[in-house]
Formats: structure tokens, C-alpha cells, sequence
């Protein structure tokens, strides 16, 4: 037998990114159809709570989903018996189901199914194959599709998709169609208009401004535009305003050149030509400084700039993508922000929702994301008790996403049995709180820790405002939130 084109070789970079899904699963399905020398390939994943599968993936431009009971169909009864099948003459089986060829107009002849199994044994759907060009499937190929099978399995249970189609107890309800891109979770409406429209900016090289609160995962949002864009090839390249001292930002952004400044022994690239044939992000825009806003719009007009202590117009071509969770109108009101700068950035807006505006379906399928993250990384078992789920229910997320994770990361660590109780959960008001009159002891870290966090809450996550209140410098916020693996 010929070795087996991989399927992990061919997707395995993109796993770790927030690339379309149904582009992934696509990229699947026409290599195994390739491998083996079929003419189309479906891949279907089981709706567990449905006791169906549904395609996911499919060279059936005609049809938009199927949909199969178990036991209904070639796919069906692989589902159901969990026993792979190669029909040199699909149409004389019993369990065939014509319907789907009579609606498509496609004659299937020969068909070949596996199961999809993950790590664990569980389905998770079944990848079917049709028409054999040599015109029926051989032992190898057999043998070829059960390879390319069990990787296919071990690329799904790598992708964010995996939470949809894997029964587990106290889950939130199974929506199979739900999430768009890898890493990305969450189903509420909120999140589908914001799915449309990264979609559609993606295909673009409009500038695009990402706003929301801190913790909403706007950079998630930015990755996405970037790596399904035509650009996807092209470097991916990150400035936080908000970590940068002033006075260092304009070399971050433009580079400089050699002796431009005591120490500079060499030219060195900023970020804008690091970015040339991809996407500069720069994260938390409103914290630009003023006197370089006029530098940034000529570079979001034109795509020039010079380094610093240089005289020659460069040129970049770098898609921009901006992100902010503060009110730039107000900005520019104050006179904080440039109006020109403000409405070349705002081609396309796509605005994150707070977390608390998402609903519990995506509050508890998150915290499930976290925990599988997390348990995989302490080598703990732990599950979300009921009281836990509703906890985080009830809970109003001020720090929205960033906060549900270290939520989560600090119960998994914390856990030393097979359930997470509500009282394990770092949340104000949670049953941790010490009974009155009785004194806990706790470390000073502890309490700071705590402390800034719900300052932080308070203030919106806005940093500056937070380092203010509590009376110290930003730059030494930031070096306590990086210690405490919060920043």
C-alpha cells in the first residue's frame, strides 16, 4: 500500500488558528477524497443530543446540510454499528438511501464509510467517501481511509468545534451549526452578527476597528479577520499601546535607523514594516499618544512612514486592524484623539458583546473550553458541579472573558477530587467568603492580588484608570498583572 497523504501535515498549522471551521473540515474531507481516488467525500459529525448526524462538510454544493437518524443510510449504520463499510455497488445495499442522490441529481456507485472516533473511543461522526475512479474501493484503500480517519478524528477533537459534538454531563444544549471559526465559542446572537461581519471584512482589506470591554477577546476577532483573509500567509504582527511607554511607541511602530539615538547601533524594522504583506494589529488604540496619531494616519492613508533619525519615505503594505475598549467619540470630543484619524480607522466596526449580554449557553460552554484547557495542562479530572454552573450563571462577568478563564484556571488547580463545587470558584461572594467572626489567614499577595483585580473590574479593565486609583505607576501594574499570569 502507498503511503497515505496526511491529514494532520496538510491542516496541522492551522489547528492553532481562528480559521473558518467549514474551511477546515472542507480541507479534510478532499484530502482523504483524494488519498483514496473518489470523485466527493462527506464528512458527517453526530448531534448527540438529536441521535443524528449532520454534514458538516461536503462536495453536495446542491444540498445545505444532510441530516441522517441513526441507522438511516450508509452513514447511519456506520454510526450506529461503529463498522466501517466498502460498497463497490452502493445501490444494491439495503440500508442505502436514495433520497439524497434523487435531490443532488448524482449517481452514486461505489461508497466507502469509516467512523470517526476521538481519543477517548466516543463517535463523533462518520467521513464517507463515493465513486471510486478505478470504480469500486480496494483493500488498500480501505485500509488508506481507516489512517486518514483516525487523524481526520484527531484534528476535530483539536478544534473548539469538538465541544459541540461531545456528550457530557450538565452540558449546555447541543447547536451544532453554531460556531464559525476555531477558538472562537460562543452561539448567542450577539456573537452571530459578529461572526457575519469578521466574515465578511476577512475577504477584504478594509480597515477595521474592533471594539469592546476588556477580556472580550477582541484580539481572537483581529487573528480571525487576518487568517481568513487573502493575507492569511503574510505575517501577523501585534502593538499594544497600552504596555508601551510613550516614548518609546513611535520606534515601535516605524523602526529607526543607525545612530538615530544614543545606543542605536543599528537599523532596526518596526512593526508596520514587520507587517508588509499581512496584518499590523494594534491593540488598544485610544492609548496612542496624541502627537503620533498624524504619523499613524499617514500610514493608514498612504502606507508611508520613516524610521526615526531617518529622512527616505518608506512603504508598507500592511492591512490595518485596530482594537479599543474606549469611547473614541468622547476622545475626540476632549481633544484626545484625531477626528481624520478617527474615521479612517472606522471603515468596518465590529463591536464584541460583554460577556454578561451572551447568555448562560455561552457562559457555560466557555467555562467547559477553559476546563478542558486546564485540566490538560494540571493533569487534573475535575468536573463543574451543578451549584458551580449555576454560580457562573449567576455571576455578572465585569471582567468578561480573561476573568472566566483565570476563574476556571484557578478552580482546576485548586481541585482535588472529581467535582468543582461553587465554593471552589475565586468569585466575589462565592462560599470561599470566611464565616463571620472567624479569622483566615491569607497571604499579602493574596490580598493585593484580589484587590487589584476588583479594582480593575470596576474601572472596566481600564488600566490607567486602575493604576490611578490604586496609587501607582502603570508600568508597575502591569509588571504585578504580568507576575500573576493576568496580563
Amino acid at each position: 500500500m502507498k503511503r497515505s497523504p496526511s491529514v494532520l501535515l496538510a491542516i496541522g498549522p492551522l489547528l492553532s488558528r481562528e480559521v473558518d471551521l467549514d474551511e477546515l473540515l472542507d480541507k479534510i474531507v478532499r484530502r482523504v477524497a483524494d488519498a483514496v481516488g473518489a470523485d466527493r467525500g462527506t464528512l458527517y459529525l453526530l448531534d448527540p443530543d438529536a441521535g443524528e448526524l449532520f454534514s458538516r462538510a461536503a462536495h453536495l454544493p446542491e444540498l445545505k446540510q444532510i441530516r441522517l437518524r441513526l441507522g438511516q443510510g450508509i452513514a447511519g449504520a456506520v454510526a450506529q454499528s461503529g463498522v466501517a463499510v466498502n460498497l463497490p455497488a452502493a445501490h444494491a445495499d439495503r440500508r442505502f438511501f436514495a433520497e439524497i442522490d434523487r435531490q443532488t441529481g448524482y449517481r452514486t456507485r461505489s461508497l466507502m464509510a469509516q467512523p470517526l472516533r476521538d481519543r477517548q473511543g466516543q463517535l463523533i461522526g462518520v467521513i464517507q467517501v463515493l465513486n471510486a475512479a478505478a470504480g469500486a474501493f480496494t483493500s488498500d484503500d480501505e485500509a488508506r481511509l481507516s489512517c486518514l480517519a483516525a487523524e481526520a478524528a484527531l484534528a476535530i477533537e483539536s478544534t473548539s468545534l469538538y465541544l459541540q459534538i461531545r456528550p457530557r454531563r450538565g452540558s449546555a444544549p447541543v447547536l451544532p451549526l453554531g460556531y464559525r471559526f476555531n477558538r472562537i465559542i460562543g452561539e448567542a446572537p450577539a456573537m452571530q452578527r459578529v461572526y457575519g461581519l469578521t466574515q465578511k471584512a476577512a475577504a477584504t482589506s478594509a480597515t477595521v476597528l474592533i471594539r469592546g470591554e476588556s477580556g472580550t477577546g477582541k484580539e481572537l476577532i483581529a487573528r480571525a479577520i487576518h487568517f481568513n483573509s487573502p493575507r492569511r500567509d503574510g505575517p501577523f504582527v501585534k502593538v499594544d499601546c497600552s504596555t508601551i511607554p510613550a516614548t518609546l511607541m513611535e520606534n515601535e511602530l516605524f523602526g529607526h535607523e543607525r545612530g538615530a539615538y544614543t545606543g542605536a547601533d543599528s537599523r532596526s524594522v518596526g512593526k508596520c514594516e514587520a507587517a508588509a504583506g499581512g496584518t499590523l494589529f494594534i491593540d488598544e488604540l485610544g492609548e496612542l499618544p496624541l502627537g503620533l496619531q498624524a504619523k499613524l494616519l499617514r500610514f493608514v492613508q498612504d502606507r508611508e512612514f520613516e524610521r526615526v533619525g531617518g529622512t527616505r519615505t518608506l512603504t508598507a503594505d500592511a492591512r490595518l486592524v485596530a482594537a479599543t475598549h474606549q469611547e473614541l467619540e468622547s476622545m475626540v470630543g476632549r481633544g484626545l484623539f484625531r477626528e481624520d484619524l478617527y474615521y479612517r480607522i472606522k471603515v468596518v466596526q465590529i463591536a464584541l458583546p460583554p460577556l454578561r449580554e451572551r447568555g448562560t449557553d455561552d457562559i457555560l460552554r466557555l467555562a467547559e473550553h477553559f476546563l478542558d484547557v486546564y485540566r490538560k495542562k494540571h493533569g487534573k479530572e475535575a468536573e463543574l458541579s451543578a451549584a458551580a454552573r449555576q454560580r457562573l450563571c449567576a455571576h455578572r462577568w465585569p471582567g468578561n472573558i480573561r476573568e472566566l478563564e483565570h476563574c476556571i484556571e484557578s478552580a482546576v488547580v485548586l481541585s482535588d477530587g472529581a467535582e468543582i463545587g461553587a465554593d471552589q470558584l475565586a468569585l466575589p461572594g462565592a462560599a470561599t467568603a470566611p464565616t463571620a467572626g472567624v479569622f483566615v489567614p491569607r497571604t499579602l499577595d493574596d490580598v493585593e492580588q484580589e484587590h487589584v483585580v476588583r479594582t480593575l473590574a470596576s474601572v472596566g479593565q481600564n488600566r490607567t484608570q486602575a493604576a490611578h486609583l490604586l496609587g501607582i505607576g502603570r508600568n508597575t501594574l502591569l509588571r504585578k498583572l504580568k507576575e500573576w499570569k493576568l496580563a
